[in-house]
């Protein structure tokens, strides 16, 4: 007669099997090893955007003297031949046309400030229908933290992709030098992404939050809380 320990026993190798089976556990030599998946590790949570933000210093914003636009350098970089602005060009729009030197001539842009699609068409009077937004403008990097990097280091923030968008000129120009606690896109579904990349940029360089940007930031994200960082 099979005793209950046996059963027990039998039981419990069948379940190993079965584990290794599926590839949850795996020998090691003598050793049983536990394969834990790697969501469980914390890995998944470190990029999230709350937990980022929650990171940032608050602070109030520094003076603004000696702020100037050539502070992050004269114009745009260029990489490969390519200047920025035709880089992020090309990165954001569709159906891009591109002509010599890599210039984009034309291309559709589903705009995410506005949520409207806009063609674009290279021109005297057309060109700036669609400008090159920083994301974290370059003022109020200034005022949080940027005039205390580098002048390379301010440079290489300006012309960072993760810092740029390709978005509509006017919202841009309504922007201006805002923070997210006094301008938010009117698209009101990119508004995580938003404020999640001004997050990332934030954490790359240093920059700080004042406490009413944090909160509006935090009252974005309340209802995205699962919303993680852009890596470019």
């Amino acid at each position: 007669m099979t005793t209950y320990t046996e059963k027990k026993r039998r039981f419990l190798a069948a379940v190993i099997v079965a584990l290794i089976t599926v590839g949850i556990i795996s020998t090691n030599g003598d050793m049983w090893q536990v394969d834990v998946p790697a969501q469980t590790l914390g890995t998944a949570t470190d990029s999230l955007a709350l937990k980022t933000l929650n990171e940032l210093k608050i602070k109030g914003r520094a003076p603004k003297t000696n702020y100037d636009r050539s502070q992050f350098g004269n114009g745009w970089g260029s990489r490969d031949g390519c200047d920025t602005r035709n880089i992020v060009l090309n990165r954001d729009l569709e159906k891009v046309v591109v002509g010599d030197g890599c210039r984009v001539i034309s291309g559709i842009l589903a705009d995410p400030y506005t949520g409207r699609a806009i063609q674009f068409q290279r021109g005297a009077g057309t060109s700036s229908d669609i400008q090159i937004d920083h994301v974290v403008a370059l003022s109020d990097a200034w005022q949080k933290g940027a005039q205390y990097l580098t002048a390379e280091r301010r440079e290489t923030l300006a012309n960072d992709p993760l810092e740029l968008l390709a978005v509509d000129g006017s919202a841009n120009q309504q922007k201006s030098g805002s923070d997210a606690a006094t301008w938010l896109p009117s698209n009101k579904a990119f508004r995580c992404q938003y404020v999640a990349r001004q997050i990332s940029v934030k954490a790359k360089y240093n920059l700080w939050v004042t406490q009413a940007e944090y909160d509006a930031i935090k009252t974005v994200l309340s209802r995205c809380p699962g919303q993680v960082l852009p890596s470019a």
